[in-house]
């Protein structure tokens, strides 16, 4: 499979590169610098991701809000629909995106992001990407899209392949911890990559 990685150095991009090139998958990786032999774009330049699509069979947009400015919001959806538009035209049609956790239930119509405990360091940017996730759903019904939510915590850490998978709602352990590895993240995309099993939905990924 080609895939089109944008965002191919961030700390989750480039565990994706990994694990793709892992199984076989050529990738694409497309960053702002051009650094570490990746394609130089603006996510949000949909000519440039368009000529970068061409002849590709999937992208992934693992891109997290801006956090170098006070507006976290109107950036990542300039990025998402640039994208989309984009692999619109160059007839790519699977696209999988690196979301966010705050847009999960915590509870019953409750989501984390706006739950009392929530860090406000991170309230912004969690705002930003369940936005996201609303303009992914509102307006890319043409194409086969699935948004990967983590763990509340998702940092580096050890590949080990077992893992939970669900919907709508924040997955924790007993003791209430909600966490993932990049590592077992990445795994978990690229499963999804190969196997189409959650078109047109969101899912999230924990131990």
């Amino acid at each position: 499979m080609r895939v089109l990685l944008i965002g191919a150095t961030g700390m989750i991009g480039r565990r994706i590169a990994d694990e793709a090139r892992r199984r076989g998958h050529e990738v694409t990786g497309v960053t702002r610098s051009g650094n570490e032999g990746t394609a130089k774009a603006e996510a949000g330049d949909t000519e440039a991701i368009a000529a970068l699509a061409e002849g590709h069979d999937a992208a992934v947009l693992s891109v997290p809000p801006p956090r170098d400015g006070s507006e976290t919001t109107g950036p990542l959806l300039a990025i998402t629909r640039g994208v989309l538009d984009g692999l619109r035209r160059a007839g790519v049609r699977r696209l999988i995106v690196v979301g966010g956790a705050g847009s999960l239930e915590a509870a019953p119509g409750v989501r984390l992001v706006d739950t009392p405990g929530f860090p406000a360091m991170y309230k912004n940017e969690a705002l930003a990407a369940a936005e996201q996730l609303g303009v992914v759903r509102a307006e890319a019904g043409d194409l086969d899209w699935t948004y990967i939510s983590p763990a509340a915590v998702i940092e580096p850490g050890d590949r080990t392949g077992a893992f939970r998978l669900g919907g709508d709602r924040l997955l924790a352990d007993a003791d209430g911890n909600s966490a993932i590895s990049a590592e077992d993240y990445a795994i978990a995309l690229v499963d999804e990559l190969e196997k189409d099993d959650a078109v047109r939905r969101r899912i999230t990924v924990a131990y």
